[in-house]
């Protein structure tokens, strides 16, 4: 999920030590939810029944805490074009994610995640025709080279589920490319509440595919309501990030998002990725940085022209 930044964010180093602490616990969070996902189905819950439990939870909860404030959560602002691009990426993002932690190491499908940034820069130029140089179609290339590394494909590693983190990638760097179009009416709470309500329809597509569902025993109840609350936790802390920290500071701690996955996988199901997965890794996350360091030096670059320009001769 995408939070809003806020324009009026206090700066200094206090607030962004509160910031990259606020996103570091978001991605333990994040990589503990794909752990109570992962493990729900590996004792035979359905993906798609997991997803559907824990967006009614989710969206109950955030839809809870907008309607307290006094927040409408279906506005005619819902049908427009970005809003419901938002909504369809977001299905499809899901989708290929999950689909993928639940068949693939945790620890293969969070460093193929990686690349969503990448994916974001190349849209961008794409799709808003956002100026990017060589350098950081150099980069975005060297990141899609990380990914190849890891998935292999047409060798004997190459397993063919790892094509549905592609998928998920793409779906949510489409998500966070239509997100900059959402209309700022749209508060974070209504934001929050339709991605996990999102969770729904996306849960049906897959028990529509793969047919049953179960009820939960006591440690199926157990792994969902875990899900529910770190997810829901994993959203506050990202949002509270973006509104505490700067951005130029909090955004490089997402990748921590990373080793949490490579201990939860490690911890809870004995996976130890081979030498190939962590060079592929490492390539997509220096690839990323780079490009978020490219795109803040150019940033402030502009930033001082515009000052200069306006400076008395």
């Amino acid at each position: 999920m995408t939070a809003a930044a806020d324009t009026d964010r206090p700066t200094g180093a206090a607030h962004n030590l509160r910031g990259i602490g606020w996103m570091i616990m978001a991605m333990a969070a994040f990589a503990l939810e794909d752990a109570f996902i992962k493990a729900a189905s590996a004792i035979g819950m359905p993906t798609g029944q997991i997803l559907i439990v824990i967006g009614i939870g989710g969206g109950a909860i955030f839809g809870a805490l907008a309607r307290r404030r006094g927040i409408a959560l279906f506005t005619p602002v819902l049908l427009r074009p970005a809003v419901l691009t938002r909504n369809v990426t977001e299905v499809i993002g899901t989708l290929g994610f999950v689909t993928a932690i639940t068949t693939i190491p945790l620890a293969t499908a969070s460093a193929i995640l990686q690349a969503t940034p990448l994916v974001i820069t190349m849209g961008a130029a794409l799709f808003f025709s956002e100026p990017v140089g060589w350098r950081r179609w150099t980069a975005i290339g060297a990141g899609f080279a990380g990914v190849l590394v890891i998935i292999r494909p047409g060798l004997d590693a190459f397993d063919p589920w790892s094509i549905t983190a592609v998928i998920g990638v793409l779906g949510l760097a489409g998500r966070d490319l239509a997100s900059r179009a959402v209309p700022v009416a749209i508060s974070n709470l209504q934001v929050a509440t339709y991605g996990f309500l999102t969770l729904i329809p996306t849960g049906l597509i897959m028990l529509a595919v793969t047919g049953g569902t179960v009820w939960p025993d006591t440690t199926g109840w157990l792994l969902l309501l875990g899900a529910i609350a770190v997810g829901t936790a994993g959203y506050y802390s990202i949002t509270a990030a973006s509104r505490t920290g700067e951005v130029a500071v909090v955004t490089p701690f997402r990748y921590t998002r990373l080793p949490f996955a490579l201990l939860v996988g490690w911890v809870f199901f004995t996976e130890v990725p081979d030498a190939l997965t962590y060079v592929g890794a490492a390539l997509i996350i220096a690839s990323g940085i780079y490009t978020f360091l490219r795109e803040r030096r150019l940033a402030r670059l502009a930033r001082d022209r515009v000052m200069n320009a306006g400076a008395p001769v």
